[in-house]
């Protein structure tokens, strides 16, 4: 066992391996439902706070999941082997019951939004998850991919729930947005962990940094090229005498230039969720970016 667990009560090791700093990325789910300007009627509130749930649950599950089969890794990793699983506080059979437990709930919560299509999204986001654990990760580009692929179910799941279509810009937004988070993790592990990399992440012998900046320049303008779209097309459907859904557009790029500025830094640009919570103009700047979307999906 690790010496900094050590002594902790078993629920209180649950609740570190189920990484509760990370639901902050299911926020996505009420993407859709907030774009659509119906969070302020009970019955959608209450879908989608459901579907949130839903994703919690099964996101936690597979973080159970994956920890146990990267058990080997992660105790070679600088920061991961203080993970409760890695550290030994958590034994193996419990993490694998809590971790069944939970998605099996995930896919449970889906079903009680009312609509099917939220659980099956769900399913299919535990499937695509475990396919990572056991196959995709160890697969170059592959892997990005389908990290990226689990905020777009996400935001399907969200869209589902309350059964609200989705703008195509938005769609591609989410997509190469996700890709561009993730392919940032990738860039700051390599960077991270130098010489070590492969030995805890399989794809990092193949990536190199020249690469990773490639497809986070691809990623990065096309995000940026698909929200200004969106945020055009949501603006000739308002017909808004002040231009909320333009202005916003400056808080998204300056944030995404920030975090590409904390990435070449090598400053916890591995934990996306850790510079979020740490780095304070990101915050400035995600604060203004709600302001001016809340104000054009609702102030008439």
């Amino acid at each position: 066992m690790n010496i900094a667990n050590e002594g902790r009560p078993l629920a209180v090791e649950l609740w570190h391996e189920a990484r509760p700093r990370q639901w902050v990325k299911n926020v996505l789910v009420l993407a859709a439902p907030a774009a659509a300007g119906i969070l302020g009627h009970a019955r959608p509130l209450a879908q989608s706070l459901l579907a949130v749930l839903a994703f919690c649950a099964a996101a936690s599950g597979t973080y159970f999941i994956n920890d146990l089969a990267d058990l080997e890794a992660d105790r070679l990793h600088p920061t991961k082997r203080n993970r409760p699983i890695a550290a030994g506080s958590i034994p193996v059979g419990t993490a694998t019951v809590v971790g069944l437990a939970l998605l099996a709930l995930g896919v449970l919560l889906g079903l009680l939004t009312a609509n099917p299509k939220t659980a099956l999204i769900i399913g299919l986001y535990v499937a695509l998850t475990l396919g990572y654990t056991l196959w995709f990760k160890h697969i170059a580009v592959i892997d990005l991919v389908a990290v990226a692929g689990g905020f777009i179910l996400r935001a399907l799941a969200g869209a589902t729930a309350v059964d609200v279509p989705m703008s195509r810009w938005f769609v591609l937004c989410i997509s190469f947005g996700s890709l561009f988070i993730v392919t940032g993790k990738r860039y700051a592990e390599l960077v991270e962990l130098g010489e070590d990399a492969a030995a805890v992440r399989a794809t990092l012998d193949t990536y190199d940094g020249p690469f990773l900046r490639l497809v986070l320049g691809m990623a990065c303008s096309t995000t940026l090229l698909t929200y200004c779209l969106w945020a055009f097309e949501r603006a000739a459907l308002a017909h808004h005498s002040v231009p909320f859904f333009e202005l916003s557009i400056v808080p998204v790029v300056t944030a995404v230039l920030r975090y590409l500025l904390v990435l070449e830094s090598g400053k916890q640009g591995a934990a996306p969720e850790e510079v979020f919570f740490r780095d304070r103009p990101l915050q400035t700047l995600g604060l203004i970016w709600v302001a001016l979307f809340i104000a054009g999906v609702y102030v008439g």
